[in-house]
């Protein structure tokens, strides 16, 4: 599936669940193993399960494939590995203390230049 499509069925999957603070990084310059982290925030550990099965059903009705899933269960954090995007969905507090964003250091001005090039690819 073409990435700009996928990347718009996960974003669109997890506004229409009310994700917050919605973040769209591009590490195809960073990694090899992924070209996308996506990183959204659910206010209880029922929307953060909501808006990750969201995304699962979506990708797969669009006829993507999931290649695995990790924190269902205790809905903190859960995260989903669609090959080229990784969905990071967090309540708030989990996702300030591990800050993903610094941990790919990537300034606000370098998140929003990626999020243009990865809408105009």
């Amino acid at each position: 599936m073409d990435l700009r499509k996928l990347q718009k069925i996960v974003v669109n999957a997890l506004e229409d669940i009310k994700g917050k603070d919605i973040e769209v990084i591009n590490t195809t310059k960073l990694t090899s193993m992924f070209d996308r982290v996506v990183i959204a925030t659910g206010d209880s550990n029922r929307q953060v399960k909501a808006l990750a099965n969201n995304v699962i059903v979506k990708v797969k009705e669009a006829g993507g494939e999931i290649v695995s899933t990790e924190g269902e269960e205790a809905g903190e954090w859960v995260l989903v590995d669609i090959g080229d995007i990784v969905v990071h969905v967090m309540q708030p507090a989990v996702r300030a203390y591990y800050n993903l964003e610094e941990l790919w250091q990537v300034t606000p001005a370098q998140r929003r230049k990626a999020a243009e090039q990865a809408a105009g690819e």
